[in-house]
């Protein structure tokens, strides 16, 4: 999976705020993490799985089935990996539950990891494609191990946001470096980034410099551009129907179900379940583009949150 462009650091030199006299040192931008990847395999996988994917993903190794379906109910997944041994020394009864998991999370990847063969492999591997999973790699093979880097690499369309930072440096092309921190930022900063405030400690800025600015620009104000982002990467959960409100609303740093809810209505003028039916992620996205960045495309190429 691609990763997000590199963005210049900001200099460590110290600012100045003239009405406070304070000074303080911007803080860069985190660059988003590895992609999280659920598994169910044996111990001796695990390992292998861990080593082969340092710097590509970060595993969330899982017991059973049940436990994996929790996981990916809990939380964004990019993939998921079973072993055939694992799922054939279960009888078969969890390659048969394994179509619940491809139905209810349809945007996420599902992978069968082939490493050792015996009688009852053909068998799980033929229920595994019966359940839906269309993805198998061999790893007795040579290459087998690059196969599955490559496999969860090349999944572009759960990579939510390459695809928004690409589509705003091509909508701002000529924006100031600092425009675009701003609107990754929104995308990739930790789920409890959940005010101006919070947004403004990770971008660099004070918080009051943040939204003067955006006011003299003439701009919307910030935490407009933070409700909607915030929305938008909840509409990339509810994309898969297993993933439920209440454990968005817990992932996303909102008090409750209701107050999702509630921020829903506020923000969309429609509830949770009408957000879930008419909108995937990259819809919501460019209503996002249509409401808060095409209109005002002269002033965002011209506007920096660390001014001069």
């Amino acid at each position: 999976m691609s990763s997000l462009p590199s963005i210049a650091p900001i200099p460590p030199s110290p600012r100045h705020n003239p009405a406070t006299g304070e000074h303080w040192y911007p803080r860069p931008l985190r660059r988003a993490s590895a992609i999280s990847v659920a598994t169910l395999l044996t111990p001796d996988e695990r390992l292998r799985v861990d080593a082969a994917g340092q710097g590509l993903y970060a595993t969330l190794h899982r017991e059973t089935l049940d436990d994996l379906l929790r996981e990916l109910r809990a939380r964004p997944v990019a993939a998921v990996l079973l072993s055939t041994a694992t799922l054939a020394r279960s009888g078969g009864r969890e390659a048969a539950r394994v179509a619940e998991l491809v139905r209810g999370f349809p945007q996420v990847q599902t992978v069968a990891l082939v490493s050792e063969m015996d009688g009852v492999t053909p068998q799980t591997v033929l229920a595994l494609g019966g359940s839906g999973v269309r993805k198998l790699i061999d790893t007795r093979r040579p290459g087998g191990w690059g196969a599955l880097r490559e496999a969860l690499s090349s999944d572009e369309p759960i990579d939510l946001r390459q695809h928004v930072v690409t589509t705003l440096a091509r909508d701002l092309e000529g924006a100031p470096d600092g425009c675009l921190r701003f609107f990754a930022a929104l995308f990739t900063a930790p789920t409890e980034v959940t005010t101006v405030r919070g947004l403004a400690v990770v971008i660099g800025v004070l918080p009051t410099t943040l939204m003067s600015r955006f006011f003299r620009m003439r701009l919307p104000a910030p935490k407009r551009y933070l409700a909607l982002a915030r929305l938008v990467r909840a509409a990339r959960m509810l994309e898969n129907p297993g993933c439920t409100l209440t454990a968005v609303a817990h992932f996303l740093e909102y008090s409750s179900a209701q107050s999702f809810g509630r921020h829903v209505r506020n923000v969309l003028g429609v509830s949770p379940t009408t957000l879930r039916r008419r909108y995937g992620a990259v819809a919501l996205f460019d209503r996002f583009r249509a409401e808060l960045v095409l209109p005002y495309r002269e002033a965002l190429c011209r506007f920096t949150p660390y001014g001069r």
